[in-house]
């Protein structure tokens, strides 16, 4: 992925030195270039092409956001109840992530989500034991978990 991204940026400051204009708008035209180059040049490339993982890194930053202001205002909700009723609970929770990177990843987006942390890794590194502040279900977390989060760090990581 980082050759190809280096290739692409050759590529355009190539262009600014063969149209002997050095503006910005000449380094884009030649950087939309080298995407329509390298796309086509794609099956000689061992790796997929780089614009997907890029994509799958800006999706899995969008679902960051998105369950960081979901679970801000649930926090939010339990901390301005007159009453506090919170049941915390600490559960295991499998994962299929194998690369220390991949754990580390989904270990910090769980613990930068407000409500819950990571307390521990299995030695083997196929679960993690997450405290969380207020959970009905915990099956349903370990769910949200997987569908969101893991799925985009294997999105980003193996495809």
């Amino acid at each position: 992925m980082a050759f190809q991204i280096l290739l692409n940026v050759f590529i355009a400051f190539v262009w600014m030195f063969l149209s002997n204009s050095f503006s910005s708008a000449t380094f884009i035209i030649g950087y939309l270039l080298g995407l329509i180059m390298l796309f086509m040049l794609r099956r000689f490339f061992t790796s997929r092409f780089y614009l997907g993982r890029v994509w799958a890194v800006l999706k899995l930053g969008g679902i960051f956001i998105k369950e960081l202001v979901a679970a801000n205002i649930a926090v939010l909700k339990v901390i301005l109840k007159p009453k506090l009723e919170l049941r915390p609970a600490i559960f295991e929770m499998e994962t299929e992530l194998k690369q220390d990177w991949e754990i580390t990843l989904l270990s910090l987006l769980i613990t930068l989500t407000p409500g819950t942390v990571v307390v521990n890794v299995s030695e083997d590194r196929t679960k993690l034991y997450v405290h969380a502040i207020d959970f009905d279900n915990i099956d349903d977390a370990v769910d949200s978990i997987r569908s969101t989060f893991e799925k985009a760090i294997l999105e980003v990581s193996r495809s």
